[in-house]
């Protein structure tokens, strides 16, 4: 479908991309990954057509058509947000004009057989296909589908497109897109925009669109939910793999020690074969020898070990100063904005030492809340306090655009820091990959991930023991985010974190708080258990419309209800056996690994084998990596004792 050949892109400093290659076939979900800078946005980009390169080509398939979502742009339509998304079906409407113009022209033709008429035919016979294929469905009833699907509700349809946020007007970009139903679809970051529901309404869509899809994202379920392939991109060159994100970083880890492994090998040849020429240089009768293993040296590709990123961000939060047991309490309270009631009798109270995560929709109040609880917002109704002793840190959605863009990174820090702080402003911001050169840069210059993670490191400035987080993992990489969550999770104090990341949530969260239809509900468990559980919610909530529906007496409601339960029943007992056997498999993985664990520690306590032990370059790796996997199943077993015990009491 579209192939790329020996491409190349310069930038000053050096190449971007050097000779690269690959192909995009039909109907492929591609992810894209590599660390911030390497070069994904400007790749889509370049296939898009939105920007040139150096050198190679791109060669695409005769009228392919490609949708292409960058991960900012600033909408500036007046029209409604229907109007706007019918736009989607503008080529549709071009296509119509011109097939009405080819049918006019052909009744005009007296010559049959000739080049120009056949030409016309041909393009009537292709335009009629392309029609045919976009009206499988009425327009209007698709658009508004997908609209749906993206967040928004019927009463927003007819509002002007001005009265969204940016991320809102990027939803409607993305419904044209779709709706347009190209043959390739580029997206950048598009979960930055989006919630849980309207991110799991996407993956849904995508994994079944009759096209191919790359995609840019930092969500790592978001790619394993989707793509099947990823292509990595790694100091100008690319590394193309077969398999979902996940299986993807456990081969990366493999070819970097086979790399290791086999650069070792050729060192040791090279240092043998440099050790013959020196003995022998001088010998007449060796010089043959000492001419052939001098070619050999020339000829000899030598082994590159891939570039690893070392740099990331490493930092821990201040211990928490002491508060009272109660940190925030809120008792029926209600927000609104003019007409638009946004919070409607919300109680919620929370402990010292909780994480908790505020889940829902974009627009339900999530963000309101947190001002209200940080003191940005202060005109609401109802009862809110806060502990005693309670200080604060907040990190809001936008805290990135809140930064002063003409002060430098150090005034930055500078400006707010105080007594023992000042002294350790260069080491906190380069724990945050500032250097030397990057602290006198001014704000305005930085990239997205840089100016979150100047925000964030304005958080270690002053203890405090509450944090509030509105999505602080939007424009961080991976390595950033999975370091934020590890110094989150090690944190004394209490946390309130608004995030549609679900893989940030996991494990990091055990209480969720869900915002829908201006009321707010608790829910105990991970953010997957949140998932699971709503999925079955609904369908309950649809099951219940139907027997309502279509059950005409009580005879019948039995009944319906009867064949309700015995199919519930029959799910939960499907999922317990399920458990079960992962149960199984697990419990099997580990006697592996304790099995070859033991081995290893059998070989280093025998004294005849421990100096070959220290030859091999990768036992202590494999020893170490095999002790993780085993924590690791540990901590899965348990978890899944415990999912199987509560299944088990449910029954």
């Amino acid at each position: 479908m579209i192939t790329v050949n020996n491409l190349s892109v310069h930038f000053p400093g050096g190449y971007l991309f050097k000779d690269i290659s690959f192909v995009i076939g039909e109907k492929e979900k591609i992810g894209l990954v590599g660390k911030n800078g390497v070069g994904k946005s400007t790749l889509l980009k370049i296939l898009s057509s939105k920007r040139g390169y150096e050198s190679g080509s791109i060669v695409q398939s005769k009228d392919e058509t490609i949708g292409y979502l960058p991960q900012e742009m600033y909408p500036d339509s007046q029209a409604s947000v229907i109007n706007e998304a019918l736009k989607a079906f503008d080529g549709l409407h071009a296509m119509e004009r011109e097939l009405e113009r080819i049918q006019s022209e052909m009744l005009e033709v007296q010559d049959y057989s000739s080049n120009e008429y056949k030409k016309m035919l041909a393009r009537y016979s292709e335009l009629n296909e392309h029609l045919n294929l976009l009206k499988e469905n009425d327009t209007l009833g698709k658009t508004e589908k997908v609209l749906l699907g993206l967040g928004f509700v019927r009463e927003d349809f007819n509002r002007k497109m001005t009265e969204f946020s940016s991320g809102w007007q990027m939803r409607v970009e993305l419904a044209k897109i779709l709706l347009q139903k190209p043959d390739v679809i580029l997206l950048d970051e598009p979960t930055n925009h989006l919630d849980i529901e309207s991110i799991q309404w996407l993956e849904n869509f995508l994994k079944v669109y009759n096209g191919a899809v790359i995609l840019v994202s930092h969500d790592k379920t978001f790619l394993d939910n989707i793509c099947s392939r990823t292509i990595e991109i790694n100091a100008g060159k690319i590394y193309d793999y077969k398999v979902p994100y996940s299986e993807y970083v456990i081969l990366l880890n493999q070819r970097r020690m086979q790399q290791a492994a086999q650069l070792n090998n050729q060192q040791k040849q090279i240092a043998e074969i440099e050790k013959f020429i020196e003995r022998f240089r001088y010998k007449a009768t060796k010089s043959k020898q000492v001419q052939s293993r001098i070619k050999m040296l020339e000829k000899m590709d030598k082994i590159e070990v891939d570039e690893i990123d070392t740099s990331s961000i490493h930092f821990k939060f201040p211990p928490a100063p002491h508060s009272g047991k109660t940190v925030v309490e809120i008792k029926n309270l209600s927000k609104s904005y003019d007409d638009n009631k946004v919070l409607n009798d919300v109680s919620i109270s929370i402990q010292r030492g909780e994480k908790v995560a505020f889940v829902g929709k974009n627009g339900e109040g999530k963000s309101t809340l947190s001002k209200i609880i940080v003191g940005q917002i202060d005109d609401y109704q109802g009862t809110f306090n806060l502990g005693y002793q309670v200080s604060i840190g907040y990190f809001a959605q936008n805290q990135a655009a809140l930064l002063d863009g003409e002060k430098t990174v150090y005034e930055t820090i500078d400006e707010i820091a105080y007594g023992e702080a000042r002294t350790r402003i260069r080491n906190i911001l380069g724990s945050f990959l500032f250097d030397e050169n990057d602290i006198e840069k001014k704000v305005k210059v930085l990239s997205g991930g840089e100016k979150a993670r100047l925000a964030l490191a304005k958080l270690l400035l002053t203890p405090v023991n509450l944090l509030v987080l509105d999505e602080p993992t939007n424009h961080l990489d991976m390595v950033s985010k999975d370091i934020l969550k590890i110094a989150l999770m090690a944190y004394d104090g209490t946390l309130i974190v608004v995030s549609h990341d679900r893989d940030f949530l996991h494990m990091l969260t055990d209480t969720l708080y869900e915002f829908k239809h201006h009321h707010v509900s608790l829910f105990n468990g991970d953010i997957f258990e949140f998932m699971q559980n709503k999925q079955l919610n609904d369908l309950n909530e649809l099951n219940k419309v139907e027997t309502e529906n279509y059950s005409e007496n009580k005879t019948d409601k039995q009944v319906t209800q009867n064949k309700l339960n015995y199919q519930r029943n029959k799910e939960k007992e499907s999922l317990i056996r399920k458990i079960r056997n992962q149960i199984k498999a697990t419990e099997n993985q580990i006697e592996q690994l304790e099995k070859q664990i033991h081995s290893m520690e059998t070989e280093l306590s025998d004294m005849d084998s421990t100096k070959n032990i220290y030859d091999d370059n990768d036992f202590f790796v494999r020893y170490e990596q095999n002790k993780q996997e085993l924590s690791d199943c540990m901590l899965k077993w348990e978890e899944l004792q415990n999912e199987l015990e509560k299944k088990q009491s449910e029954c």
